[in-house]
């Protein structure tokens, strides 16, 4: 259905939105707007506000933005055009009605999915009878039980080519072809498609049957057979399972994607709602925007063997394009030659989850991926990856991520090969990896005793001086980092209050530029520690100056920001370590001290880089221009 803008304007503005939000969340005046705990992520400290007067929500914690529309169809779960009716009927407007040829094709969409839903109650009914004896005893090998057969729909299609069809004769041919439950042979009879196979429905997000997949009960091919597209299902739109895994991601606040239906009915089994899987494709871009819409980040587990990598790096290059601030993937390595249903019957839920908590981040299995694709003993072969690197970056749209991403890969690429600016004071660089080694980041747990450094001061006072000056230049970027910098402790002072007073003025007011934030600083009284701070043009950095590239401003501000966060958790931990291997000496002490003392080592680097600029930012900041 087409709706004209007019039309959705006068509903959202017909629409308020802090009474329809406060159906779920509790909110609370705060000014001009209305603030309560975000329903897209965890937390404890309210973070998501509502605007009414300009129509829209937003969460500094986790980004989540939208606006009425937008809430039914990302908290709600609804497609977009229920989610017009619904808001629609509140609003007390008319849904324009459809030209007459849209509604000729919704009639007739409603005979098929009426023919869809009683092929499944006839496959259903099969798997029960006589006939469905092999089929039974597969579901009882494969260690499903009687309850996940039932929830999943699970049926059972004779091994003949017409009782689906006389079952139902009353449809006619016709609709039971373009459904795709019958095979149209020029000069022939049609026939039933799937024959002697265990049969799977496949639902869209209404929970309404649009297609099926058969798996073969004995031996032959293919071993799974599905619908093909019909006007009910394209399978480069559709993820198995959405229906039941998209509440359940909504309230698990993740969500897996699996290869396979059995992965999928598997760890629904083990207790592990939220999963889904593509159809017989690799990952599509109109997959992906579902996944989005339901968590910011969601975890890919393929098969561990060569060809379910493969695809795991397919899926990561085809997200690049689509890449947003705070929405990306990750990615579970299973053990080579296991998908999800082989780790749950030999290990159990436990095991899965286990491989969950050490989930890759995108950007490392880009870097691992190219870091390990061919050896890298000469500059030519470092070039070349250098080049690849560039080029993923350059596939990024947003500007902010890809500035992100060809920082973070100059920063490997450095520290992987000792490219470091010359050393200052007592700096010393981190070792250069070997050629042709896969590379990754130790990761270290960091104790809570660790993290509780930043409340004890042990937040390096220079460069927070200078973060600070770099937020006061660009209060745009206080909003990007509210939850980060709301978890820092700076020292007491005016510092720390100067702090305080800056991330109030821009919650009150996202549309502040220095100017005004300084002017309004200074009619709290804090006009001589922020006019010191900005008169600090001796700061070695980008962000504290008066002039100079913008977006290389924003990017070194961010990484500042990292390396302000991390380095009294690595300190302490490194401290921790330290008095550890003195009290005790193992080999397991001694390596998690090495580990620490080249993560602080890294952590130094990246402060360097940047200190002083070189070559290679300008090699990665030029050929984006």
């Amino acid at each position: 259905m087409s709706l004209s803008p007019a039309f959705l304007d006068e509903l959202r503005a017909r629409t308020s939105l802090s009474t329809l939000i406060g159906k779920t969340v509790k909110l609370t005046k705060a000014g001009r707007e209305y603030k309560g705990c975000c329903p897209f992520h965890n937390e404890k400290t309210p973070s998501f506000y509502v605007n009414d007067e300009k129509g829209f929500y937003h969460c500094f914690g986790c980004s989540a933005h939208g606006d009425a529309i937008r809430w039914m169809t990302d908290q709600r779960g609804l497609p977009f055009i229920d989610a017009v009716k619904d808001l629609a009927a509140a609003a007390g407007l008319d849904v324009p009605a459809p030209d007459p040829r849209a509604a000729q094709r919704a009639e007739r969409q409603k005979g098929l999915h009426d023919a869809m839903a009683e092929a499944q109650a006839w496959f259903v009914t099969q798997l029960s009878g006589i006939s469905g004896g092999e089929a039974r005893a597969l579901i009882e090998r494969r260690g499903l039980t009687t309850e996940t057969a039932r929830d999943f729909g699970l049926g059972f299609a004779p091994d003949a080519r017409g009782k689906l069809r006389t079952a139902l004769k009353d449809y006619g041919d016709a609709a039971l072809i373009e459904a795709g439950l019958l095979i149209s042979v020029e000069n022939k009879e049609p026939y039933d498609r799937f024959r002697g196979r265990l049969m799977i429905p496949i639902r869209d997000p209404r929970g309404r049957v649009i297609a099926f997949g058969g798996r073969v009960i004995g031996d032959g091919e293919p071993k799974y057979l599905n619908s093909p597209d019909t006007p009910l299902f394209d399978k480069g739109r559709t993820l198995y399972n959405l229906d039941r895994a998209a509440p359940a991601a909504r309230k698990a606040g993740r969500v897996f994607v699996v290869e396979g239906y059995m992965d999928v009915i598997a760890l629904a089994q083990a207790g592990v709602a939220e999963a889904v899987a593509p159809l017989g494709t690799a990952l599509t871009e109109h997959q992906l925007e579902r996944l989005w819409r339901m968590v910011d980040v969601p975890i890919l587990c393929f098969d561990g063997d060569a060809a379910g990598q493969k695809a795991a790096i397919r899926a990561a290059h085809r997200a690049l394009p689509m890449l947003a601030p705070g929405c990306s993937l990750a990615f579970v390595t299973l053990p080579d030659g296991q998908d999800p249903d082989d780790l749950i019957k030999a290990k159990g839920a436990a095991a899965f989850e286990a491989l969950v908590r050490d989930a890759e981040p995108l950007v490392d299995r880009l870097w691992k991926h190219e870091f390990a694709a061919e050896p890298l003993n000469t500059p030519e072969q470092r070039a070349g990856l250098r080049r690849r690197l560039t080029e993923l970056a350059q596939a990024i749209a947003d500007p902010s991520v890809r500035s992100e991403y060809q920082n973070e890969f100059r920063h490997r690429f450095d520290t992987a090969f000792a490219r470091a600016p010359a050393p200052r004071g007592n700096f010393t660089p981190r070792a250069a990896g070997r050629p042709g080694q896969r590379w990754a980041p130790p990761p270290l747990p960091i104790t809570e005793d660790a993290k509780a450094v930043r409340a004890a001061g042990g937040i390096d006072r220079v460069l927070a001086k200078a973060v600070l000056a770099g937020l006061i230049r660009h209060p745009a970027e206080i909003a990007r980092h509210m939850e980060v910098l709301g978890s820092l402790r700076f020292v007491d002072g005016a510092l720390g209050r100067l702090f305080e007073a800056v991330v109030d003025v821009a919650l009150e007011d996202r549309a502040l530029d220095s100017g005004r934030l300084v002017t309004i600083l200074a009619r709290s009284g804090f006009e001589t520690v922020a006019s010191d701070l900005l008169r600090a043009d001796t700061m070695p950095y980008s962000f504290t100056q008066r002039t100079g590239d913008e977006n290389q401003a924003r990017a070194d501000l961010d990484e500042a920001i990292a390396i302000l966060v991390a380095g009294p958790e690595v300190n302490a931990a490194l401290a921790e370590a330290t008095a550890a291997m003195q009290a005790r000496f193992t080999d397991e002490a001694f390596e998690r001290q090495v580990a620490l003392v080249k993560e602080k080592q890294a952590l130094e680097l990246r402060l360097a880089n940047l200190v002083q600029s070189n070559e290679d930012a300008r090699a990665f900041g030029s050929e984006d221009d």
